[in-house]
């Protein structure tokens, strides 16, 4: 009895041994800090870091003898950054419409961890991931950077787009008998019943959140931006099966009438939103449905597309949305509607995700209020407010710090010299 005795008592130890190891403290000095929830600028604070989570934040002090301590007090620190549009589990965007069908899900993976690793060292901490043409990719990515095995951002996934036959979310513009894997169709339904088994099963297999595909795609052959594709019963469909599972869903729609249809069937939030209407803008304002329009990249599909001839239906169709998408950004940040930052990264190089932030300010932003869409305002969206978005106590340790003061120049978020995940610097 006495050696059982002693056998617990040892145990014990060990496992406050191992408490004590894991229960690390440090602490952050930030020259200044810009306090996105309150929407001001600190200076001198003193950030203290209890296991991967901040615990409190205060004018600095020196902290106790011999505690860890990250001077970035020549810098302007802010929480991480979250982009609500990205595809990390996928090919980057190419002139060959066929790209996709060149990859193994082994690559797809690899490309994945790689991407994942590029856009944790910009600075962007969180990400959605809105999409990957092979299905649950996304998922398995997240789950590695979870379980420590990849280097990468805290990843929201939707698993594979919920698509019509042939529709946006599809892999298009090859010949009639090229075949396609089931994993690249995994979502294609028709009508409300198969969009909810679709949908149900997407949660099931691993998906956080849904992506419907409202409307034709630029990015897609054959597809026209402003042609609806699903109906209103069908997203209904998937709102309602979303609801069930705790979730939302989030719609692409290009064109005026199919944000609307979208919007009036209950999603959260509309991607692109490229040619919305007046209408469409107070309909987003009344329902309180969030904007994420990508404001950036019509740009670089212009320039790099016809530099490496990408096909001319593409440029068109680009063309075709890029001021009219920006215009529509103008109209909505000056209507009060919410918008949170997604860039689409992938259809430009990953880790480049900051270049939109100059775009945001250009069309009516202040910086104060593009910072806040990739902070606040896209932890609201993703339903993370207590976790991400803000340097604050309880949330995590998801902090940058950049030399300029991008109050002053929102361009120097480009420009990120540290980044800090959970605590732990990773840059």
């Amino acid at each position: 009895m006495r050696g059982v005795r002693m056998a617990i008592i040892g145990l014990a130890a060990s496992l406050a041994m191992a408490g004590q190891a894991w229960a690390e403290t440090s602490y952050v000095r930030a020259g200044r800090l810009i306090d996105t929830g309150a929407g001001k600028l600190l200076t001198d604070r003193l950030i203290r870091i209890d296991d991967g989570k901040v615990t409190s934040v205060a004018p600095y002090a020196p902290p106790p003898a011999g505690a860890a301590l990250v001077d970035w007090s020549a810098y302007t620190v802010l929480p991480g950054l979250i982009d609500m549009h990205t595809h990390l589990a996928d090919v980057e965007q190419s002139a060959n419409v066929a790209e996709p069908l060149l990859h193994s899900e082994a690559d797809i993976a690899l490309l994945g961890a790689r991407h994942a690793r590029d856009t944790l060292m910009a600075g962007f901490t969180t990400v959605r991931d809105v999409g990957t043409f092979r299905a649950f990719t996304d998922v398995a990515l997240r789950n590695a950077i979870d379980a420590g095995s990849v280097e990468g951002p805290r990843m929201a996934v939707a698993g594979a787009y919920i698509t019509v036959p042939g529709g946006g979310g599809e892999v298009t513009g090859t010949a009639p008998d090229v075949g396609v894997p089931p994993s690249m169709r995994m979502g294609v339904a028709s009508g409300p019943e198969e969009v909810k088994a679709k949908t149900r099963m997407l949660f099931q297999r691993g998906a956080d959140f849904i992506k419907l595909i409202a409307t034709g795609a630029v990015l897609a052959a054959g597809t026209e931006p402003g042609a609806p594709e699903m109906s209103e019963e069908e997203i209904r469909a998937a709102v309602d099966e979303a609801a069930r599972n705790r979730s939302y869903v989030t719609a692409h729609a290009h064109g005026a009438e199919g944000i609307k249809i979208a919007l009036r069937a209950g999603v959260r939030s509309i991607e692109h939103a490229s040619l919305i209407d007046d209408e469409g803008i107070a309909l987003a304002k009344q329902k309180g449905a969030w904007l994420v329009m990508d404001i950036y990249n019509g740009d670089y599909i212009s320039e790099v597309g016809r530099r490496d001839g990408w096909p001319a239906d593409i440029l068109r169709k680009n063309d075709d949305t890029t001021e009219a998408q920006r215009q529509g950004f103008a109209k909505a940040v000056k209507a009060g509607v919410k918008i949170a930052f997604g860039t689409d990264a992938g259809v430009y190089p990953h880790g480049l995700n900051a270049r939109q932030f100059r775009y945001m300010v250009r069309y009516g932003m202040t910086p104060m209020q593009a910072i806040q869409s990739a902070t606040t305002s896209a932890a609201a969206l993703m339903g993370k407010s207590a976790d991400v978005g803000e340097v604050a106590p309880g949330h995590y340790a998801d902090l940058i710090a950049v030399a300029a003061d991008p109050l002053a120049d929102i361009a120097a978020l480009e420009r990120v010299d540290h980044v800090m995940k959970g605590g732990r610097v990773v840059r």
